[in-house]
């Protein structure tokens, strides 16, 4: 990262990030042709779950090429000035990639679409054997995963 001063190393405040944001950015390659998509995601010991339909464009990519990248970020605010070049940004955000791998089974599918469902709620519920079988369930084993703030 080319501004150090910027950069979050802290594994406990990327969590935080993490547990904060509603929505990461799941960044996919149609052959040289980047595709990204607004998920909403469960995080739990370094490794991110997200749910889609079982048939998409967000599919078949992920089945010709696993390697994804991620974003997310929270706390954003636009910082304005008098001057055109003095407006900036306030964020906490996480960057990274990873390898998307598609869960199977049901008892699987059920533990990661709870811990989708507590990314935003404290509720729980139960999942019909209809409505895991009509969902396709994927993690993302994160293999490299960084911070940056601005204005804090």
């Amino acid at each position: 990262m080319r501004r150090k001063d910027k950069e979050i190393s802290n594994k406990e405040e990327i969590e935080s990030i993490i547990q904060k944001a509603t929505v990461l950015r799941l960044a996919l390659s149609n052959e040289n042709i980047p595709y990204i998509v607004p998920m909403s995601f469960g995080y739990e010991s370094n490794v991110f779950y997200l749910h889609s339909a079982i048939k998409g464009k967000k599919i078949d990519l992920l089945k010709s090429n696993s390697n994804v990248a991620f974003e997310l970020d929270t706390d954003t605010e636009i910082v304005t000035s008098e001057k055109a070049c003095d407006w900036g940004m306030r964020f906490k955000s996480i960057v990274g990639h990873g390898k998307a791998i598609f869960v199977e089974g049901e008892k699987e599918k059920e533990n990661a679409l709870s811990i989708i469902v507590a990314q935003y709620t404290d509720k729980k519920f139960t999942f019909s054997k209809e409505s895991l079988k009509a969902t396709s369930v994927f993690k993302i084993d994160i293999t490299e995963m960084s911070g940056k703030k601005s204005g804090f």
